[in-house]
């Protein structure tokens, strides 16, 4: 009986409930499903929170060249003139050594059309005279060693007559003193004479011969005298003539040796003035040359700075500006200063250029579309005026396996947002540092060199 009726009540319908019935069973029902749906949501964040989450740091610039030469340059003017004919456009693209702009002379200093032709007579000239200072200085230098070779003869002779007045003094002294004795040898025997004739044994004509004696020898020595003192005088008339050669050689040789000076000052003088002329040829030849103002490379004539025909421009100032033909690209970033040291050179980068659609994921850089993959090349060692740091990124060479070049229609200037890519962490780590504002965490040490 009982299994009957609870047969009997698992065969009602939901027409036989109750309206009260129904809203109970409808109540049960929903909170087994709620919970159901919460507990697999809470499955499925979980999963989430431990799936993997690729750390990139963002930055923004442009994209500029890599190299300095491949940078936008202004063309300059060495020298001022005034324009006669412009031989670009802007967008004309050029090569090496092509014809920018054709200026002409302004300054009055090379109006004259035949100015290197005056300017090589000026040289002939100045080349003569150094020509005729140097047969001068040869001249002046023959009379020096002929000056030399008269004065060793003359001074020779000079000497030699010296030495005979010498040997003549010597010759009248010598006989001074024989004829002194001989006088003095004649007073002793008139002394002698004349107590002999006092004493009788001699005549008084012996005594008066004695004494004309004694005033002959009195005569020879005075004449000796004389002749010693001429003797004398003739050696030193011979050692003032001796002294007079040496003073007049000395002032010919002074003479001669400042004529030589003279003229080693105009050749000298002269070889200046000769330099100099060549100098100003030269620097004429290079200035005509110059009237033509050339591509310095290969590239696109992006912008004219100077307008019209007869306007004059000064040297150095800048006529247009020359975009390189191929330069080699790189991508200019910015970061902020807290993620610098994080960042290491050769560092993977996924960029996203204006103009070029894609789809950017930051922390699943391999299921991003249409960004382009790159290389930190270059971390500036100081900040930029906007307290960041820039960063160069060049190409990724070889590009990665199912990635594609850098598009060759990519313009300096355009924008260009990137990532750098970091190590992979949990999704939970990155939502926890996102929180707290903390740096992204690094894979591997800096090395060294990069963060001097």
């Amino acid at each position: 009986m009982a299994d009957n009726r609870h047969t009997t009540e698992k065969m009602l319908t939901w027409e036989d409930l109750s309206v009260e019935g129904r809203e109970k069973l409808l109540k049960e029902r929903g909170s087994i499903v709620l919970g159901r749906l919460l507990m697999i949501a809470a499955v499925i964040f979980i999963f989430i929170l431990f799936l993997p989450w690729r750390q990139t740091i963002p930055g923004k610039g442009i994209v500029t060249a890599l190299r300095p030469e491949d940078r936008p340059q202004t063309i300059q003017n060495q020298i001022g003139g005034r324009i006669e004919r412009w031989a670009v456009r802007e967008g004309d693209e050029v090569k090496r050594g092509d014809t920018i702009l054709v200026i002409s002379e302004i300054s009055q200093s090379y109006f004259d059309p035949e100015l290197p032709l005056r300017l090589q007579e000026q040289l002939d000239a100045k080349r003569s005279s150094e020509d005729a200072a140097l047969q001068k200085m040869k001249a002046t230098e023959a009379q020096i060693n002929a000056l030399g070779s008269g004065l060793h003869y003359q001074l020779e002779s000079a000497q030699n007559k010296v030495l005979q007045s010498q040997n003549v003094v010597k010759i009248d002294s010598a006989d001074l003193l024989a004829t002194q004795s001989l006088y003095e040898t004649s007073v002793a025997r008139l002394t002698r004479y004349e107590q002999g004739y006092k004493d009788g044994l001699f005549s008084l004509t012996d005594i008066e011969t004695r004494r004309l004696n004694l005033q002959n020898d009195r005569a020879k020595v005075v004449s000796a005298e004389n002749k010693l003192t001429n003797s004398r005088q003739a050696l030193v008339n011979a050692s003032i003539e001796l002294d007079n050669i040496k003073a007049k050689y000395q002032e010919s040789l002074a003479k001669a040796q400042s004529d030589l000076g003279s003229a080693l000052s105009t050749k000298a003088s002269a070889q200046g003035d000769i330099a100099k002329l060549r100098n100003e040829i030269t620097n004429i030849d290079i200035r005509r040359g110059l009237y033509v103002v050339r591509a310095p490379q290969d590239g696109y004539i992006v912008k004219t700075l100077k307008a019209g025909i007869g306007e004059n421009i000064k040297d150095g100032e800048s006529v247009a500006t020359l975009q390189p033909k191929k330069p080699l690209l790189a991508a200019e970033l910015y970061v902020n200063a807290i993620d610098v040291p994080l960042i290491l050179d050769e560092s993977d980068t996924r960029l996203q250029f204006e103009g070029w659609p894609s789809v950017q994921f930051s922390g699943w850089p391999s299921v991003a579309v249409g960004t382009f993959a790159g290389k930190v090349t270059v971390i500036d060692k100081v900040s930029s005026q906007n307290g960041q740091y820039r960063l160069l990124v060049r190409p990724a060479d070889p590009v990665p396996e199912g990635d594609e070049p850098w598009p060759v229609q990519l313009r300096l200037g355009s924008g260009v947002y990137g990532r750098v890519v970091l190590n992979s962490v949990p999704l939970w780590y990155e939502i926890w540092r996102q929180l707290n504002g903390f740096p992204p965490s690094l894979e591997r040490e800096p090395k060294e060199e990069t963060l001097k």
